[in-house]
């Protein structure tokens, strides 16, 4: 299968919601790997690197998030996998 590696950045009511937690048992659920973290902003930055279904669902996924969030943008950057990513880890 294909891999494909997506950047990111979700603007919105996205932290204090859980969103990295949801996010990060999400992807690993789905072998996506990469990472999550919040942003000085408000907003919250996420790699998913894997298979292209799996990965487009995370990036759908984003679009609404958890019960709590209020998203109001999602952008997304489409990149070359690195393959350096290994498992899905939420960044501090």
């Amino acid at each position: 299968m294909e891999r494909v590696r997506a950047h990111v950045v979700i603007t919105g009511r996205v932290q204090g919601v859980s969103f990295r937690a949801y996010a990060r048992d999400r992807a690993r659920a789905a072998g996506v790997e990469g990472w999550i973290r919040n942003l000085s902003d408000g907003s919250v930055e996420a790699i998913f690197e894997g298979t292209r279904p799996a990965v487009q669902r995370m990036v759908s996924w984003c679009y609404s998030g958890p019960a709590l969030a209020a998203v109001e943008k999602v952008e997304v950057r489409w990149e070359e996998p690195s393959g350096n990513e290994q498992g899905f880890a939420i960044l501090w």
